[in-house]
């Protein structure tokens, strides 16, 4: 038993260990792996089992094998030898290690679960384990005080403070929403070791008056001694415990009051007003080191710790920011500069030339939009929207379709059981499905939105467009002609003049598509900068090191975009002044010709159709980005509605079970045949079970007087295989089970109904060689499954465990 719990002890520490550094590497909403476990102190029942809890949690995980660390704790303590130095000592160590874990638990759990746990998992019922850890601790101490004869008011005050640790874990076990969890026989050990205590700071307070004479304290205490004393024996039930203070308390007694009677006649004091015997708290609560293993090696330190995740996605969205707006500043520009120049009819009014011919700069836009593919590829993309958005509406309302069915049925299900139906409803589970869901419509309702803008803006420019896309033969024929006076025009100083502020407009283009492709190309390794802030400072300061590495990045950038858009300030009005000369110079001195304002029209039908056809690639590109995060979404939504069945058809299976075994038992009982009557035989009695306890340990150092009670270890005691019943020689009744319930090893019986080796119900003593025959007969005969009790059932007693009967064992490590 202590091999077994010192394995168990050491690869909880080690899996804790993995766990924690594993939470810190994955998010919470990554964790798609359901941990179930099950209520400790909840025996449960043959056909409802115990209450469990199931949750996609590291953080549940890590607190439940936290709860299981404590309790083997407790369990390697109960077994260590109170003989020895270095037993004590690790005793003492372990049962303060476990008070700290339950703490811990206590402070952490609820922010660990976000939901009702389970009861051994109240914060109230924890802070009680962690109380009983540490009061029996203390009990180590007044052991350990006594083995080493020290002084009887050291130990005073020590057995004074541990009657004030099991007193104060006797309050929270006994207050109202406890009361459930913890069995009879828990509260009454708790009470007789307070008395226990109480009884011993009294005796050895009473010796120190002894040695100052003053006999009359010395009588009230010793009275007061053995009547707690033997208050305890009553609430242990054993009439032995303690019996050896009793007797030397009784001796003491007596010898005292005889003194008093015939030397000092003192008048004894009522114990009430007396001083109270002072305390000594050597017991403490240890707070949990960061690594629980001696040697820890984590095994997923190839993972990123999530802090650095969040930073990484906090950095993204900075840089996404700042490329956004200042790409989305050039462009505005470029727009307020293109529709200045198309207003001004330039740079088209620059090369007229007498007849048919169309302007160069006519020519390469029209070239640049039949090269991209011209208004089809424009009336294509506008037809694939509807189908994009229809599929991610789709997705969407399949998504809300599953949480809805399934939020039905939890509701029927809970109208249907009422109160029996304990899982968590499905409508605080679904909050953040929901809102996501609303999130992502109101995303779609906007991109809508935005289709029907960029439809609406291709349908004022159709007409040029479609005309750029024509083959250059026909867009020339639809063009007006040029006059002989215009093309005389354009080969004025102010013409020479506009066609130097063009070559500046183009040169400014330029540099706004390479200060562009530096915005969207600049790539920086924010990784090893926050992992090595983190490894530095513990910490990361994600707002002071990514502003200041993105003011070292795009900060030269910024100032050069704020320098092109007050360049193109200037620019523009430098066009708009020289362009008055030009129009003035015009010899007809009339206003713009029907060919002037066709090519102004067009100029603005190509610079629209580049930013249409831009904004519906972008905008298919946003669909199909979209489609495949709905479709992970919609994959989470499909997997959390698989584990809610599960856990559904499992609930309906113990429920069903339940009423099943309800109507079994009320069932009245069926009447035996005569013909069997005749031939019942009472079986004979069963055998007692065997004792697999070993006795306490007996010394005559003054430590043994402890052990003379029903405890011979002041820990958490542990699950004696061969024994279904409360361990012999231990202060509690019960173990502090390890989490998820299963107890330890047991002897498998060879049949169900009578003992092993006995015989059955219906034997024949008096035909033994012809029952003997039936049985050889039956044993050539295939097995049938049948009920409890009768040839053929070869069955397993609750809680053995049985391959067929749904029982969860342990998780592995």
């Amino acid at each position: 038993m202590e091999h077994y719990c010192e394995i168990m002890h050491y690869c909880h520490r080690r899996y804790c260990d993995q766990l924690a550094a594993l939470e810190g590497k994955i998010p919470a909403q990554d964790v798609q792996i359901p941990f179930k476990w099950k209520d400790a102190f909840d025996k449960g029942s043959l056909f409802s089992g115990k209450m469990s809890l199931t949750i996609n949690s590291l953080s549940y995980e890590r607190m439940c094998c936290l709860f299981n660390l404590a309790a083997f704790q407790s369990q390697v303590a109960a077994v260590q030898s109170q003989e020895s130095d270095e037993g004590l000592k690790l005793a003492a160590k372990l049962l303060q290690s476990a008070s700290g874990v339950f703490s811990y638990l206590k402070a952490n759990v609820m922010g660990a679960l976000q939901q009702e746990p389970t009861p051994d998992l109240n914060p109230e019922i924890l802070a009680t384990l962690s109380s009983l850890m540490l009061a029996e601790a203390q009990e180590i101490f007044v052991i350990k005080a006594i083995s080493d004869k020290m002084k009887e008011a050291i130990i005073a005050k020590l057995a004074s403070q541990c009657d004030e640790f099991y007193a104060e874990t006797l309050k929270q076990m006994k207050h109202p929403t406890a009361t459930s969890v913890w069995e009879k026989d828990w509260i009454s050990k708790v009470t007789g070791k307070q008395l226990a205590y109480h009884a011993i700071a009294q005796y050895y307070q009473s010796r120190v008056c002894n040695g100052k004479k003053a006999i009359g304290e010395e009588i009230a205490r010793l009275q007061d001694a053995i009547e707690n004393f033997k208050a305890a024996q009553q609430r242990i039930s054993e009439a032995t415990a303690y019996q050896d203070y009793v007797n030397r308390a009784q001796k003491a007694l007596t010898e005292a009051q005889k003194d008093n009677d015939f030397i000092y006649h003192e008048r004894v004091p009522d114990v009430k007003i007396l001083d109270p015997v002072g305390k000594a708290p050597l017991a403490k609560t240890l707070p949990i080191p960061e690594r629980l293993g001696a040697s820890f090696k984590d095994l997923f330190e190839g993972l990123t710790p999530v802090v650095v995740h969040q930073a990484m996605a906090a950095w993204d969205v900075r840089k996404t920011e700042i490329i956004n707006v200042e790409v989305g500043r050039m462009r505005e520009a470029n727009q307020m500069l293109n529709g200045t120049l198309a207003s001004l009819n330039l740079p088209a009014a620059l090369e007229e030339s007498a007849g048919e011919s169309l302007p160069q700069s006519l020519k390469d836009k029209a070239r640049a939009v039949r090269q991209s593919g011209g208004i089809e590829i424009i009336k294509e993309l506008i037809g694939n929207l509807p189908s994009l958005l229809e599929r991610n509406k789709e997705i969407l309302d399949e998504a809300e379709r599953l949480l809805n069915e399934e939020r039905q049925s939890d509701d029927q299900l809970k109208a249907q059981f009422k109160e029996r139906w304990s899982r968590t409803p499905s409508v605080k589970l679904t909050e953040a499905f929901t809102s996501n869901i609303a999130k992502y419509r109101q995303i779609l309702a906007n991109a809508s939105n935005a289709d029907n803008v960029v439809k609406g803006k291709f349908e004022s420019h159709r007409r040029g467009i479609e005309l750029l896309s024509r083959p250059e033969g026909e867009l020339e024929t639809a063009v007006p002609s040029a006059s002989q006076s215009a093309a005389d025009n354009s080969r004025s100083p102010a013409a020479a003049q506009l066609r130097l502020l063009m070559s500046q407009v183009n040169d400014l283009k330029s540099e706004r598509e390479v200060l562009e492709h530096e915005l969207k190309n600049a790539t920086i390794d924010m990784k090893q900068q926050f992992l090595g802030a983190l490894a530095q400072d513990g910490a990361i300061n994600e707002p002071a090191v990514s502003v200041e590495k993105l003011g070292q990045v795009y900060g030269p950038l910024q100032k050069r975009i704020r320098e092109s858009i007050d360049f193109q300030a200037s620019l523009i009005q430098q066009i708009q002044t020289v362009n008055e000369d030009f129009v003035k110079d015009k010899s007809d001195g009339k206003g713009p010709s029907a060919r002037e304002e066709l090519l102004k029209e067009l100029a603005t039908a190509h610079d629209i159709h580049m930013e249409v056809q831009n904004n519906l690639q972008e905008g298919a590109k946003f669909y199909n980005d979209l489609t495949q995060l709905l479709l992970s979404f919609q994959s989470k939504i499909s997997d959390f509605c698989f584990a809610r069945k599960a856990e559904k058809e499992e609930l309906l299976k113990d429920l069903t079970s339940s009423y099943a075994g309800n109507a079994s038992s009320n069932a009245p009982p069926s009447e035996v045949p005569s013909y069997h009557a005749t031939q019942a035989r009472e079986a004979p009695a069963r055998p007692p079970p065997p004792n697999f306890g070993t006795s306490a340990p007996t010394s005559s150092a003054p430590a043994a007087h402890l052990t003379t009670s029903p405890s011979p270890s002041p820990m958490a005691p542990q699950v004696v295989p061969g024994q279904t019943g409360p361990a012999p020689n231990h202060y509690l009744p019960y173990p502090i089970q390890p989490y998820g319930g299963m107890p330890m090893p047991m002897p498998m019986p060879m049949s169900y109904g009578y003992p092993s080796g006995g015989a059955p119900p219906n034997y024949d003593y008096a035909n033994q060689a012809q029952y003997q025959q039936q049985q050889h007969q039956q044993s050539q005969q295939p097995q049938q499954q049948g009920a409890p009790g009768y040839p053929g059932y070869n069955a397993y007693p609750y809680p053995y465990y049985n391959p067929a009967y749904p029982y969860t064992p342990p998780r592995p490590y």
